[in-house]
Parts: structure tokens; C-alpha cells; sequence
């Protein structure tokens, strides 16, 4: 398994509003992103607005964000 950055909350949260996630709510340093998909279905994802993210939290936020959008094109922005 390749090597994850070392990513901000806030680094993290930028890569996803690149693919049309927004901010929905915060509750403490969680923050939830939504976006609606062409279907209409609502696809959520929770990330921890850290100064730095565990590398273990980052592989668990790639693989849920993966399942609404393409690895390839997210994988550049998690791995080194």
C-alpha cells in the first residue's frame, strides 16, 4: 500500500469540494460534506478538521469518498 500525504482537515475538505462536495454542517472538529448526486441520492462523508490527520483516518476517508468517486482520480490527491 503506497504511502498517504500528510494532509490537514482543511487540505482534505479542499480535495473534496474540487469534486462537488460543500460543507453541510460542523459539529466540534467534525465537519460533514454533501453533495447530490445526478440521481438525486444524498452521498455524505465525515471528515476531522485536524491541524494533521492520521494516516489510517486518511486511508478510511479515501476508501468511503472512493465510492463516489473514481480511485484513480482520487488517489493522487491522498497518496504519495
Amino acid at each position: 500500500m503506497p504511502k498517504p500525504r500528510r494532509l490537514s482537515g482543511d487540505d482534505i475538505i479542499s480535495i473534496l469540494e474540487h469534486f462537488g462536495f460543500v460543507v453541510r454542517d460542523q459539529r466540534g472538529s467534525h465537519v460533514k460534506m454533501r453533495r447530490i448526486s445526478g440521481s438525486g441520492s444524498k452521498q455524505t462523508l465525515t471528515i476531522p478538521r485536524h491541524k494533521e490527520v492520521d494516516s489510517g483516518t486518511i486511508r478510511g476517508i479515501f476508501k468511503q469518498a472512493s465510492r463516489y468517486i473514481p480511485e484513480e482520480d482520487l488517489f493522487p490527491h491522498f497518496f504519495v
